[in-house]
């Protein structure tokens, strides 16, 4: 080869959108359920931008399934096992028909929950309400509103449970993620299988919010 000749440029090889791999160490965590992937355990990658470039996104074959089934299908019919550094066996994965019961229970789960505010009876008189520290009775009304609470750089909001009476200070604390304009018509709506003399006694107690 003469000194004015190049050789081609080696580029690096294309990562795949999908591979589903067993996990190679135990130090990936499952965007699904945040939890460590353990080593050996199998794992969907999706391929996502991400600040350094190209790169996978790890989840268990069990949460990807809940969470995005759609890429669960297409990463099976892509066969994403074969792409994967130390090939898997077929046969040691779970099959589709068993992992949309998964699906289909998240599903359900999703579609049964509530929005907040609502209002639901006390199940157990175990829990105490947030704002007065005292016991919620069983049986009795209470009220779940919202509370943000932050995780690193996020701000999430969570259910905290309170008694009707001290639903108008409760949402004035600074942290509070329910206000008071429109509470009466979100509770209403909300409240799903409330018997409707037991939600409008608690909207009665709530009483002014201004």
């Amino acid at each position: 080869m003469s000194e004015t000749e190049t050789t081609p440029e080696e580029t690096e090889p294309e990562l795949p959108p999908y591979i589903i791999e067993a996990a190679r160490s135990g130090r990936s965590k499952c965007k699904g359920c945040r939890k460590a992937i353990e080593k050996d355990t199998h794992r969907l990658g999706v391929l996502v931008e991400g600040p350094y470039g190209l790169g996978h996104m790890w989840y268990h074959l069990n949460c990807a399934a809940k969470r995005i089934w759609g890429k669960l299908e297409e990463a099976y019919a892509a066969e994403a096992w074969s792409l994967a550094k130390v090939p898997v066996d077929r046969a040691e994965l779970p099959d589709l028909a068993d992992l949309v019961e998964l699906r289909e229970e998240a599903e359900k789960k999703k579609a049964e929950k509530k929005e907040l505010p609502y209002v639901e009876l006390d199940p157990s008189g175990r829990a105490r309400c947030k704002w007065c520290d005292e016991t919620l009775e069983k049986g009795t009304p209470r009220v779940v509103i919202g509370r943000e609470v932050e995780f690193g750089q996020q701000v999430r909001t969570t259910p905290i449970n309170v008694h009707p009476r001290c639903v108008a200070d409760a949402i004035q604390a600074e942290d509070s993620a329910t206000g008071p304009d429109g509470l009466a018509e979100a509770l209403r709506a909300n409240s799903k299988g409330l018997d409707d003399v037991v939600l409008d006694s608690a909207i009665e107690e709530i009483g002014s919010l201004y």
